[in-house]
């Protein structure tokens, strides 16, 4: 941390001095203290965004029943997987190639990128969209009726969804995160909460199609406000002049980000998706009330990894070795210590927050306790696969990822249809450890860095 935090700090004397010297971690100017702040920020984004959406998920629970909130559940979940792997791991390639592109100062470069990824990734998931909506449309037969319309609306969703991420890597790669996380995590919450109260209000019959209907609505509203926003700001930030669209170039970097995101996205979401295949839509919603309970874990990793990844990045490019290192012992650090203590406190209160859900999701109490041991197995290694995917160790990562991902969805087939959820959670802990343990071997083998939140590193 000396090395990092001797960076950039400036002499300073008398009362400010002494003021932000009181301030501590949270006062400095140096790499690790905007680290601090930034992460702060992105974690106080994701968990007031998580009220808001456990506010939205108890509402629906409650106004749509367990059947029909278990099918808006499924389709979301498949909205979920599929926006996130359609910008072809260009959102989070944003935060290598931007600061690549600043540092070597190729602004042509970084003037097409900024441009051309979200129209690549809007065209590209548009079709995407109405491919899979004629697929819904072959498969209507084999399909429960109570799931087409949602699933066709679920793929109008798509096109806006990818935009979103896209920006969102862009804002960060810049340090906005404001912009990069608020549209949607806050206001698309806040829209879906708007609406749908809005249709219960008036009368309508809340099931999962018109939950649907709103959801799509607020992604859409929330992308494009976002959108104008933050071509205002490149305005201002960026020097006009030619762009170059280094496409192949992008896809290099990208695709096999691609398949890192994709395979730990498929690890995140196969539980839902194969506990919906074998068990009651009733099931699935107990099983999500969980999942949703125990995300503020998961979000102290997303706001380490949204702020980190484009620094490991800017220091690779500059050759720093003492200062990456430095800085990944303290993502790692600020990643494990506040997940553990997240879930110990998540733990102790989690019958009645599924209580609020209805008092049949306390039934799924006991899950937790499974859940939680692969969140805080995997925190332990901090941003890791953020670090790998920078430094250009994107295939190694891939790999864990997919191995992982197989052994969860083998597990997942051989326990969900006898235990249900508590078979879906031991899944999902057992391979999410594997993967753990797998990546610090990584890490140790190719970057020569002990990536352990306990133990030394060198």
């Amino acid at each position: 941390m000396a090395v990092m935090d001797s960076q950039s700090q400036p002499a300073q004397a008398g009362l400010v001095a002494r003021f932000k010297a009181r301030l501590g971690p949270l006062g400095g100017t140096s790499d690790a203290s905007v680290t601090r702040r930034l992460a702060g920020l992105i974690f106080l984004i994701r968990v007031v965004s998580a009220g808001l959406a456990y506010i939205s998920q108890i509402l629906l629970a409650r106004w749509m029943g367990g059947a029909d909130y278990g099918v808006y559940v499924y389709v979301w979940t498949w909205v979920l997987l599929l926006g996130s792997m359609l910008d072809f791991g260009l959102g989070t390639s944003a935060q290598k190639l931007i600061p690549e592109y600043r540092t070597r100062g190729a602004q042509a470069h970084l003037r097409g990128f900024l441009s051309g990824s979200r129209w690549l990734t809007f065209a590209a998931s548009s079709v995407a969209a109405l491919l899979l909506a004629g697929l819904v449309h072959l498969l209507s037969p084999w399909i429960d009726a109570r799931e087409i319309t949602p699933l066709m609306i679920g793929c109008a969703t798509l096109p806006a969804f990818v935009v979103a991420n896209t920006q969102d890597g862009i804002a960060r790669s810049h340090d906005w995160m404001t912009l990069g996380l608020m549209p949607q995590f806050i206001i698309r919450q806040g829209l879906i909460i708007a609406f749908t109260a809005g249709l219960f209000v008036l009368g309508f019959a809340l099931g999962a199609t018109a939950a649907m209907l709103a959801s799509a609505a607020a992604v859409w509203i929330a992308m494009a406000g976002q959108f104008v926003v933050l071509n205002r700001r490149l305005d201002r930030h960026v020097e006009a002049g030619p762009n170059a669209y280094d496409i192949g170039g992008w896809l290099a970097v990208s695709l096999p980000i691609l398949l890192v995101e994709g395979f730990y996205l498929l690890l995140s979401y196969t539980d839902v998706l194969v506990l919906q295949q074998f068990r009651p839509s009733e099931e699935v919603g107990v099983y999500f009330a969980v999942v949703k309970t125990l995300a503020l874990v998961s979000f102290i990793h997303y706001a380490m990894s949204a702020t980190t990844a484009h620094r490991f990045a800017e220091y690779h490019a500059q050759g720093d070795k003492a200062r990456l290192s430095a800085y990944v012992a303290h993502a790692i650090s600020w990643t494990f210590w506040p997940s553990l203590a997240a879930t110990l406190v998540l733990l102790a209160l989690g019958k009645p927050l599924l209580f609020l859900f209805g008092p049949q999701f306390t039934a799924g109490y006991d899950i937790m306790f499974i859940a939680a041991i692969g969140l805080v197995v995997r925190a332990a290694i901090g941003p890791v696969e953020r670090l790998l995917n920078m430094l250009g160790q994107q295939r190694a990562c891939a790999l864990a990822y997919a191995s992982a991902f197989a052994i969860n969805l083998v597990l997942c087939i051989a326990l969900v249809p006898r235990f249900g959820g508590h078979g879906a959670a031991a899944a999902t802990s057992l391979s999410l450890s594997f993967e753990t343990v797998l990546l610090f071997w990584i890490v140790k083998q190719r970057l020569g860095l002990h990536v352990l939140a306990i133990g030394g590193r060198r």
